[in-house]
């Protein structure tokens, strides 16, 4: 990799190879862009947060949130696609639920301490 040679030296002691290095994996930065484009709709936001906390079919996903069952699997299509829920058939049912993830469990940390919502377990 090539030295990066900064216009301006604010910190000496910095670890500027390491910073360089790892603004160059611009994969793993999309990954997670991706994640949080998934989080920025408020539909999906509520859906992941409420898969968070239950396993449901598209139908009762569908009740809590006044919506259609296609409306509802379009949501939930992209939320598997950000890996952040899972989904397991029984029967003609399937159940979504968020995955047990590293990711998942922080991201439904962050939700709840920044809206201050209690969980109700």
């Amino acid at each position: 990799m090539k030295k990066t040679k900064l216009p301006h030296q604010h910190h000496a002691d910095a670890n500027l190879q390491g910073l360089s290095d790892t603004l160059r994996q611009t994969d793993d930065f999309a990954v997670i862009a991706g994640i949080f484009k998934q989080l920025g709709d408020t539909t999906r936001l509520r859906i992941f947060w409420l898969l968070c906390h239950t396993e449901e079919c598209v139908i009762n996903i569908s009740a809590w949130m006044d919506m259609s069952s296609p409306a509802v699997s379009h949501h939930l299509r992209a939320l598997r696609s950000a890996h952040l829920i899972t989904c397991r058939r029984e029967g003609k049912e399937v159940y979504y639920r968020a995955s047990n993830s590293e990711q998942a469990r922080l991201l439904h940390s962050v939700i709840e301490q920044v809206m201050a919502v209690a969980c109700p377990n």
